[in-house]
Parts: structure tokens; sequence; C-alpha cells
């Protein structure tokens, strides 16, 4: 299964993810987001972030993972394409976010919603479905 795709839908981004494990779907999700934003990468000097975050549970604590991420984007104008959980539970994580500075991006992200927001697992895969405001 791809780490993630772009669902069709009439006005914003919509992605389903997936992953081995949450945190592989939490990474997945969160390289669907960047890829959309379509970077300039201005050097290749690797830059380190950590964020820490509480949520009532799973699925918004990956609503708020992705809203890090993304503001993260636009205040450091930087782009994450790695992440190191150094804890995580279904309501809380701490991790480290690795990625690279950025000259300008082709697209924006005005907001990650709950609108048909859900995580899930079937089988041996955790899944995702998320919708963008862009």
């Amino acid at each position: 299964m791809e780490k993630y795709e772009i669902l069709e839908h009439s006005a914003d981004l919509k992605i389903r993810a997936s992953g081995r494990t949450v945190e592989e779907l939490f990474l997945n999700a969160m390289l669907g987001m960047e890829d959309f934003l379509g970077a300039e990468i201005k050097n290749k000097n690797l830059k380190k972030i950590k964020i820490e975050l509480k949520a009532s549970d799973l699925a918004a604590l990956l609503v708020d993972f992705l809203s890090e991420v993304n503001y993260l984007n636009e205040v450091k104008k930087e782009i994450y394409y790695t992440v190191h959980f150094v804890k995580f539970s279904g309501e809380e994580l701490e991790a480290e976010l690795w990625g690279y500075p950025v000259l300008r991006f082709k697209r924006n992200i005005k907001a990650v919603t709950y609108h048909q927001l859900a995580v899930w697992q079937e089988n041996d895969q955790w899944l995702a479905t998320i919708l963008f405001d862009i």
C-alpha cells in the first residue's frame, strides 16, 4: 500500500495515509501534506525542531500534529521530511522534526480540518483520511 494518496475533492485537499504503525501513519500523513506544498528548498542545511502535543484522542492528535507542522512550515519557512517520535501514545506525543529551509512554497494549506476525518485500523494497517482547507 502507498504511503499516502490524494483523493478526489472539489475544492480542498483530501489525503488518505497509511502505515504499519500509528507512528508511520502520522509520518506518511505529514509527507502527503508536505509534498503538496511544493517547497523550493533553499539549501540542504538540515534543521531540527522539537514538538510536544496532547489531545483528547488519536484523531485529534493527528490533526494537532499536522496543524503544528503546517504552522512551523509557515513560521520557520522550513519543510519537514523526517520525524523521530521520542514519546507516542494515543493522546500525546513528543517528536523531533527534521527538514530543510525553504525559499518559497508553490501552494499553501490554510488549515487541517476535522471534516470527514477518520482514523482506523484495517488488518495490519493503520489508515487515516484527512481534509485540508487550501
